[in-house]
C-alpha cells in the first residue's frame, strides 16, 4: 500500500516537473518573440523618424486668426510680382523665346539634308577703322567734318519723355532681312536671306526691342509694314509711313529704322559679328549717324548734329551696360530717314551669317539700355 502511494507521488511530481518545464519553455518563446517583435518595431519606427537634417527645416506655419490670415494673404499675392520681376531682370534677357527655339529644332532636324556652299566666320569688331573714342564710345568717321565726342556726349539730346505716352516708333526699311537658325560654321546655298514671315525676319527682332522697352515703362510703337517688296524705293515708302506716325502720335521723338548687315569676303565666307554678353552669344550692333556737308550729297539734314549726340549716348548706355554689344559707330554722309526728328537712328543688328536667336537676343538687350537712357529724359528728371 505505502509502494502505492510513492508510486504515484513519483508520477505526480513527474507531471508537475514536465508541466512546469513546459511552462517555462512557453515562457521563454513568449518573452523572446516580444523581444524580437520590441527591436523590429524600433528598427522600423527608426526608418520613419526625421534625421537631424530633416529637424532642422522649417516647419509647415500653423493656421492664423482670420484678420491674420486676410493680411498674409495679400502679403504673399504680391510677393510673386516682386519675384518674378527680378527673376525677369536677371535671366529673362538671355532666355531664348519658344518660337525661336522651335524654328531652331526644325532646322537641326532638316539640316543633313542641306549642301555647304561657304563658310560663316565669327568676329568681334572693336577698334577696326576707329578715328574717334571717348571712354567706350568707339566712331569710324568717313565724312570731312572733324567732332569731339567728348564734348557732343556732354550735351543734352533734343528729347523729352512724357510718361505714359509712345516716343518710341521702331520700324524696319528692309523688313524682310532675315537670319540663320543654326549657329554653325557654315551656310547652304538654298538658305534665305530674305523672308516676308514677320516672324522670322526683322519685325521679330524688333518685337524683343519694343517687349523690353514695354516691360520697362515705356509705351512704344512699331511699324511691322514690309517695305521692301521691291528694293528701289524702299526708304520713301517707309518715310511716308513716319510721317503719318508722327502726325498721329506727336510725342514720338526717337525713330530706329532696324535692320541687319551683310558682309561678305571675296573667298564667299560670311562675317557674323558677335558678342557674348551673360555668358549668352549675340549680334554685335551698329548704330549708323548721318552728316551733311559740303561736297557730299546729302541735303535737308541740316541738324544731323542733334542725331550724333543722341546715337553717341545711346552706344555709350549699350557699351556700359553690355561691354562688347557694338561696333564702332558708323558716322558717315548718309540721311536716310534720320532727318525726319533728332533722335532718328538706322541700327543693324548682326548679319546674315547670324542667327535669329542672336539677333532676338540683341534686340531685348537693345531695348534694355535704350530704356535706361529714356529714363534719364523723363520730364521729372530734367
Amino acid at each position: 500500500m505505502l509502494m502505492k502511494q510513492k508510486s504515484r507521488l513519483v508520477r505526480a511530481l513527474m507531471v508537475f516537473a514536465l508541466a512546469a518545464a513546459l511552462c517555462g519553455l512557453l515562457i521563454w518563446q513568449h518573452t523572446a518573440a516580444i523581444d524580437l517583435l520590441c527591436r523590429l518595431t524600433l528598427r522600423e519606427a527608426a526608418l520613419l523618424l526625421p534625421t537631424a537634417e530633416q529637424t532642422d527645416a522649417p516647419k509647415k506655419a500653423e493656421p492664423e486668426t482670420a484678420g491674420t490670415t486676410q493680411t498674409a494673404a495679400t502679403t504673399a499675392a504680391k510677393a510673386p510680382e516682386t519675384t518674378a520681376k527680378q527673376e525677369k531682370d536677371a535671366t529673362d534677357l538671355t532666355e531664348t523665346p519658344a518660337d525661336i527655339r522651335k524654328l531652331m529644332q526644325e532646322a537641326e532636324t532638316n539640316a543633313a539634308k542641306e549642301k555647304k556652299a561657304g563658310a560663316i566666320q565669327k568676329k568681334t569688331y572693336t577698334t577696326e577703322g576707329v578715328t574717334d573714342r571717348t571712354g567706350v564710345v568707339r566712331i569710324k568717321n568717313l565724312n570731312q567734318t572733324r567732332i569731339d565726342p567728348a564734348a557732343l556726349l556732354g550735351r543734352r539730346a533734343d528729347l523729352a519723355v512724357e510718361k505714359g505716352k509712345p516716343c518710341v516708333l521702331v520700324f524696319h526699311t528692309h523688313t524682310t532681312e532675315s537670319y540663320q537658325y543654326l549657329d554653325r560654321s557654315f551656310y547652304t546655298a538654298g538658305f534665305p536671306t530674305r523672308d516676308r514671315d514677320s516672324s522670322r525676319n526683322m519685325v521679330r527682332v524688333g518685337d524683343e526691342i519694343c517687349e523690353e522697352l514695354e516691360r520697362m515703362g515705356f509705351p512704344v510703337l512699331h511699324d511691322a509694314e514690309i517695305h521692301d517688296t521691291r528694293y528701289n524705293g524702299a526708304y520713301e515708302r517707309s518715310r511716308r509711313k513716319v510721317l503719318s506716325y508722327l502726325k498721329q502720335y506727336p510725342t514720338l521723338q526717337v525713330l530706329l529704322d532696324i535692320h541687319r548687315d551683310a558682309i561678305q569676303l571675296s573667298d564667299g565666307a560670311k562675317i557674323k559679328p558677335v558678342a557674348e554678353i551673360d555668358g549668352k552669344q549675340a549680334a554685335q550692333v551698329m548704330i549708323i549717324s548721318g552728316c551733311q556737308e559740303s561736297g557730299n550729297k546729302v541735303t535737308d539734314f541740316p541738324d544731323w548734329e542733334q542725331n550724333l549726340v543722341f546715337a553717341l549716348q545711346l552706344q555709350q548706355k549699350l557699351e556700359s551696360t553690355f561691354p562688347g554689344l557694338t561696333r564702332p559707330l558708323f558716322f558717315a554722309p548718309r540721311r536716310y530717314n534720320m532727318h525726319l526728328s533728332h533722335c532718328s537712328l538706322l541700327l543693324e543688328v548682326g548679319t546674315d551669317a547670324n542667327t535669329l536667336e542672336e539677333a532676338a537676343y540683341s534686340g531685348r538687350l537693345i531695348g534694355h539700355a535704350l530704356a535706361l537712357l529714356l529714363e534719364e529724359y523723363r520730364k521729372e528728371n530734367a
